[in-house]
């Protein structure tokens, strides 16, 4: 049997490539619903960001996320998503705050 081949998913903030379990994907659930999917395998439309604010920044920024869930994402969403995005980042260990302190 030969090796699988990693699972290699493209981020919206900044467009290279990455392995699927270096980003955090957001899913378009099936009631319309934006969510950060820590698991990688709900049910819906998938867009992946790397593990970064500034990937996800730059997503928001430039309405990235909207246009590849093929949904209106509001400013309550974006707040809400942020703070998921941050909470699965730290739970990650991969959360760097501004003044560079982990």
């Amino acid at each position: 049997m030969r090796p699988r081949k990693p699972a290699i998913r493209t981020c919206i903030g900044c467009g290279t490539s990455e392995d699927k379990r270096e980003v955090v994907r957001f899913v378009r659930m099936p009631d319309g619903t934006v969510e950060v999917d820590p698991t990688g395998k709900a049910n819906g439309r998938g867009a992946y960001v790397h593990s970064s604010l500034e990937c996800f920044e730059t997503a928001i920024r430039k309405h990235k996320i909207s246009s590849a869930l093929r949904t209106h994402v509001n400013e309550d969403d974006i707040g809400r998503l942020r703070a998921e995005f941050e909470r699965v980042l730290e739970q990650r260990g991969s959360l760097v705050h501004e003044d560079g302190d982990a």
